[in-house]
Parts: structure tokens; C-alpha cells; sequence
């Protein structure tokens, strides 16, 4: 990634945002299929976005689920907090031949993930609830259901911000690894050079080390989304010139615009 020399490890810290000309993005996720604002800033500003997922999903095979000694069908409970979470769950409930009781309650993060729920259940408002966004939404339906017993399905990763509020309530749950995060080969990129990269996620910039261990900075810019995200940027050496969400800018498109409006002027 911009390769060539153009990507960096430790910058100084008395670095000084030189604004220079953008032309191209490199977007660390997969290109949207309907309507997005980054089609938008592409055409305002005549950029050249590409779309490149930094890491990729794994399912936990049925024998390495089965070594976690755990019955999917002794929890009442499931707690979603993505679509990659429902797929696996209910693809292992297969492969362990557990039938999944029509009483068992969905608790989802979001309301596009309990949408997406109803590929696999009859949908009824007595047995999904949903939330806006965090674990924290849930709150009133946790406590009403708190004697049951939760499942929480998750990455390798984990989800340690969900698991450290459900202690606190003292609920009785468990989180199994359902499925892995991992980098993906992004050696088709060796020879490529952008203006800026786009990160979301901490595994993102593991990635880009992984399959670059020399990558150096140089002149290209690094836009990151949330604080882990930032934070594992740095730690590696970058120099973060672009930042979301702000009151400035909500959204990476956003943030990527203010920058973009400055430095192409």
C-alpha cells in the first residue's frame, strides 16, 4: 500500500499536516452496493476511490466449536451484536443438529441486525428486542429476563465493552467464539500507490502490518474511525491526519470531505 515506498513507520512527532493534493482513496471495507456518500465525494472532488477489505471473516469449524463443551440449546437467551454473529449461530446450531426452540429471545444491538434475524426465525415482538446501538439499550429487557441463561456469540476479537456490562448487571451468560477475524492477502496491493488510506478497525491496521512489515508513510494520509482504531494507528508509528467521528465530522465521509475541501483547494 503505498507501496513504493510511500507509506511509513515512525513519524516524528513535530510532523506538520502539509495539506497536499488528494486523488485517491483506498477504503478498507467492501464497496457499497446501493447509494453512498463516498460515490458522492468522488464525483465533487473527480477522486479515484477504490474499495479493498482489510480482513475477512472465518467460521469456527463444528469440531473446534465442540471442544468449548457447550450446548446451544441450554440457552433461552442470544445476544446479536452483528449479522456475522446470527449467520454463525444458527449455522453451528445445524452442524451440532440443535434444534432451536421457538421461545428462545433475540436480544440485537441494532434494528438492522434484528431485520436481518428474520432469515432465520419467525419474527415476533414478544421474543426480539432491540436496541439503538451499545449493550446499554437493552438494559430493561436484560433485567427483565435476568434469571435466564445468555449466550453471546462474538469474534476472536471478543466483545469485551458487552461482556464487562453484562458482569455488572450480574447476568448469567457465556461468550463463545463463533467465528474469526483475520487479515486478508492484500499482496495484489504491493505495487499501489493512494493518497490516503481509510481504516475502521484496529484489525485493519494489523493487517496492513501483517502483509506490509515495512510499510512506510511518507507522503500518504491515514483516516481512521474511532478511538481503537486511531490509537493502534499510532502505536504502530502513523501519523493520523484524518479523524472520525468528531462534532466536525460525524462520519468518515465527512471527515474525509473537510480534509479533502482543505487540501484540494
Amino acid at each position: 500500500m503505498a507501496v513504493k515506498g510511500n507509506i511509513s513507520g515512525n513519524i516524528s512527532q513535530t510532523y506538520v499536516e502539509k495539506y497536499n493534493p488528494v486523488k485517491s482513496l483506498l477504503i478498507s471495507q467492501p464497496k457499497p452496493v446501493d447509494k453512498s456518500p463516498y460515490y458522492e465525494l468522488e464525483q465533487k472532488y473527480n477522486l479515484k476511490i477504490d474499495w479493498r477489505p482489510f480482513i475477512k471473516v472465518e467460521p469456527v469449524s463444528e469440531k473446534e466449536f465442540r471442544k468449548n463443551r457447550i450446548n446451544l440449546g441450554d440457552y433461552s437467551c442470544v445476544i446479536f451484536s452483528s449479522k456475522n454473529a446470527v449467520d454463525n449461530f444458527f449455522r453451528l446450531c445445524e452442524e451440532t443438529r440443535v434444534k432451536v426452540s421457538q421461545d428462545t429471545r433475540y436480544f440485537c444491538l441494532t434494528e438492522a441486525i434484528a431485520n436481518y434475524l428474520q432469515k432465520f426465525i419467525l419474527y415476533r415482538k414478544r421474543k426480539v428486542f432491540v436496541g439503538k446501538r451499545v449493550a446499554e439499550d437493552l438494559a430493561p429487557y436484560f433485567n427483565k429476563y435476568k434469571n435466564e441463561k445468555f449466550l453471546l456469540p462474538c469474534s476472536n476479537v471478543g466483545s469485551s465493552e458487552i461482556v464487562a456490562y453484562l458482569d455488572k448487571l450480574k447476568l448469567n451468560h457465556t461468550d463463545v467464539i463463533m467465528y474469526k477475524t483475520v487479515s486478508d492477502d492484500l499482496s495484489d496491493l504491493s505495487d499501489v500507490y493512494y493518497d490516503v488510506l481509510a481504516f475502521f478497525s484496529p484489525q485493519g491496521i494489523e493487517s496492513l502490518f501483517e502483509n506490509f512489515p515495512d510499510f512506510q508513510q511518507n507522503n500518504t494520509r491515514i483516516a481512521v474511525f474511532g478511538n481503537t482504531t486511531c490509537k493502534a494507528a499510532e502505536d504502530k508509528g502513523l501519523y493520523v491526519n484524518i479523524k472520525a467521528p468528531t462534532p466536525e465530522a460525524p462520519s468518515m465521509t465527512k471527515a474525509l470531505e473537510n480534509y479533502i475541501a482543505i487540501a484540494n483547494k
